[in-house]
Order: structure tokens, then C-alpha cells, then sequence
């Protein structure tokens, strides 16, 4: 164990492996390349509590002491540029070289830029980064009026936090249903429900056409290919992500919607793995490849790489689960369920929601709004695959 382990991405997967890595002993050399000038952090608070509270601090997944007291290496600010399987070497934006003889891309994702005129402008923010965050919490205190372009997690919790900050909110969703990728339609008549009662107005099936701008070259609003203007002084574009695969696909590994890894979070190249919302994996209740941005995965492809580093290999097989702050209302999902999946709504005690998706009789996951005992109870059922067992307490 006297290897080094070169991590390229300080966000949640590989902060995790690397803890992991020395929780269970590992006593080789340790190095974290991030391109981010700040320590590890998490990413969820920043559409969330961030924007209200603006304490940096509780943020950081460590102290920065916790990386001398470990022995990690953490390169911040820096961009890799190169990856050299050959001579196992990445290249870093000032031009060093690292070695390493087994390589972790945690590469992560970035915000997917929508073909719309005028996204540059100054007023226009994106929201992936402390950065970004940082920016539009700065300009909230005055802002007005906001148009979100985009109707999914990201753009929602945006738009809570915006209401109750006493900001006007619109959100363009080009499809027929907010979150349409991610939960079923009920949930997601529920939701809509819940935001417009907040005040936010919601334009399904709408396009933003181009971005206006002011005298003063900032932001005005957003205009609608069919023609109508939304005002606005300030925009948020919350139109998903992709996974930043480039260094892998210029090291010739192979790459589909992801890094694609084996069962064992494991390359084609054996030296190589890839975690985090950049992998794309074999789905462990199904035949497809699946690439999952969520928090606990990245945790567990953390945990499950280490143990796999540390000479006790076992096949990525852990629940995908989420979860949603929006307001006083936490969605929370159990399992992955494909979009076609049945589903049957129930309401509980206390007035939580809960709604089961199911193919061919199997459970495949459980949508949760306020009720956090049934979602737990839905992890259980579910954590080792489709179930028929529904005996959720609904």
C-alpha cells in the first residue's frame, strides 16, 4: 500500500475517497487536484441554505487541518490539462507533472449552457459553484424580480429561497411538467401546486428565445419564442448538466453520457477509475449504464472505491437515493424508477405525500414529500432491489 493514489476533483466523491482511504489505512501517498481556489465543499447547501445564511464555513467538509493530519496533498486552484496513461502522468496548467500509479477521475459536472442569446450578460447567473453562489447572493439583496430558465431541483430550491426573500420569481420549463426527469407526474402536479401557491409563476412548455438587456448593458428580462417578455433583474440558468468526461475521452477511454467504469468503478484501463457524478456505471438492478448526480452516491463510489484500493474489491451495488429542500417542503426519493414506471399516490398523516413507483409488479422507488419515516422505510424495502413487498406504512 505504498502506492499513490492521484485524485483529479476536490468535490464530494473525491474528498470521500480519500478520507476513506486513510480511515481504513491506507499508507500510501495521497494528492487531490482541484481547479477551485476554496477547500473540498458541499455543492447541495448552495441553491439551499447558502443563499440565506452565507456562512461559508459550514460548508467545508473539513477543517483544513484535517489534510496535514491525514497526509493529503491538496492542490487547489489548479487545472489538469493532460493525462498521460503511457507514462502515468497528468500535466497541470503551469506545467508540472504529477505521477501517480493510480488515477481517480472526479471530474464532476458543469452547467449545461443553453443555446439563448444574451446568457453572458451581466445579471445572468449560473449556480454550480461557491462562486457563482457567492455572486447571486450578492446581487438578491437587490434584486426584484428573477427569471428562472429551467424547472428542475436546482431551479426550484432557487425559487423558494426567492420567495421568501420577497423576490418575484418565473420559471421557464421547456417541458409539460416541472422536474419531468426525475419524478412522476403526480409528485410533480404537487410540487407545481406548492410553488404556486408561493407566489412563483410557472410557464410549462416554453422556450426562452434570448436574454434582453438594458441601456446599461445588464440583464431586463428573458423573451419567450412565442413572443412574450418576462422582466426581470436577474436570470438563473438552471438548465441541468454534463459530465466533464474531456480528459478521458483525449486518454482514449471510452465515455457514454459519463466515464464509463465496470461494476467496480474501474476504467478499461485498470489503473484508472472514475467516481461521482462524472461515472457512468452498470446499473446494479438493471442492464444499462447509469450516471447519478447525487451527494449519497458519491459518498458510496467514495467508500466502495476505497475498499477496492485497499485490496477488498466489491461491486458498486448501493441504493440511489435523493432529496429536495424546497422551503418547508423536502422531497426525498428512494430507488430509480424509469420514466414509464407506474405510480400510485397516497397521502398520509399530517398531510406527507408518498408515491410508489412500480414495472411489472416490482417496487422501484418511492417519492416522499414531508415524509421522512416513509422514505426510510422505502430505503430498507428497496436496498437490495426492486421489491415486491409495499408495506411502507402508507
Amino acid at each position: 500500500m505504498s502506492e499513490h493514489v492521484l485524485v483529479v476533483g476536490t468535490g464530494q466523491a473525491g474528498f470521500q475517497l480519500a478520507a476513506s482511504l486513510r480511515q481504513k489505512g491506507f499508507a500510501g501517498e495521497i494528492t487531490l487536484v482541484g481547479d477551485e481556489a476554496c477547500p473540498p465543499y458541499q455543492r447541495p447547501p448552495l441553491s439551499k441554505a447558502y443563499l440565506k445564511e452565507g456562512r461559508e464555513e459550514r460548508l467545508h467538509l473539513r477543517n483544513p487541518s484535517f489534510y496535514h493530519e491525514n497526509r493529503i496533498s491538496l492542490l487547489r486552484g489548479r487545472r489538469v490539462t493532460a493525462l498521460d496513461r503511457r507514462s502515468k502522468q497528468i500535466t497541470l496548467d503551469d506545467g508540472q507533472y504529477l505521477d501517480w500509479d493510480r488515477l481517480v477521475l472526479a471530474t464532476g459536472t458543469r452547467i449545461a449552457s443553453p443555446p439563448i442569446e444574451g446568457v453572458n450578460l451581466p445579471g445572468v447567473h449560473a449556480l454550480r459553484s461557491i462562486d457563482d453562489a457567492r455572486r447571486l447572493r450578492g446581487e438578491m439583496a437587490t434584486m426584484r424580480r428573477a427569471v428562472v430558465v429551467g424547472g428542475g431541483f436546482i431551479g426550484l430550491e432557487f425559487a423558494a429561497v426567492a420567495r421568501e426573500a420577497g423576490i418575484e420569481v418565473s420559471i421557464i420549463e421547456s417541458a409539460g411538467r416541472l422536474m419531468s426527469r426525475a419524478i412522476s407526474p403526480q409528485m410533480s402536479t404537487i410540487v407545481q401546486a406548492i410553488h404556486s401557491e408561493q407566489g412563483v409563476s410557472i410557464f410549462l412548455n416554453s422556450f426562452a428565445a434570448s436574454v434582453e438587456a438594458q441601456a446599461n448593458g445588464r440583464v431586463s428580462g428573458v423573451l419567450l419564442s412565442d413572443g412574450r417578455f418576462l422582466p426581470a433583474d436577474g436570470v438563473i440558468l438552471a438548465t441541468g448538466v454534463v459530465p466533464n468526461t474531456e480528459l478521458a475521452e483525449a486518454a482514449g477511454l471510452r465515455v457514454h453520457n459519463g466515464i464509463v467504469t465496470d461494476r467496480y468503478l474501474t476504467t478499461e484501463d485498470p489503473k484508472i477509475h472514475a467516481v461521482g457524478d462524472c461515472a457512468a456505471f452498470p446499473d446494479p438492478f438493471g442492464l444499462s449504464l447509469v450516471r447519478l448526480e447525487s451527494v449519497q452516491a458519491a459518498v458510496d463510489h467514495g467508500r466502495c472505491l476505497a475498499e477496492a484500493i485497499m485490496g477488498r474489491p466489491s461491486p458498486y451495488a448501493a441504493l440511489p437515493w435523493f432529496w429536495s429542500d424546497q422551503g418547508r417542503y423536502k422531497l426525498q426519493i428512494a430507488g430509480l424508477a424509469a420514466p414509464d414506471d407506474a405510480a400510485r399516490l397516497t397521502q398520509i398523516e399530517k398531510g406527507g405525500q408518498v408515491v410508489v413507483r412500480s414495472r411489472n409488479g416490482l417496487v422501484t422507488a418511492v417519492e416522499t414529500l414531508n415524509a421522512p419515516g416513509v422514505h426510510m422505510s422505502a430505503r430498507k424495502l428497496l436496498a437490495d432491489g426492486p421489491s415486491r413487498d409495499i408495506a411502507l406504512g402508507v
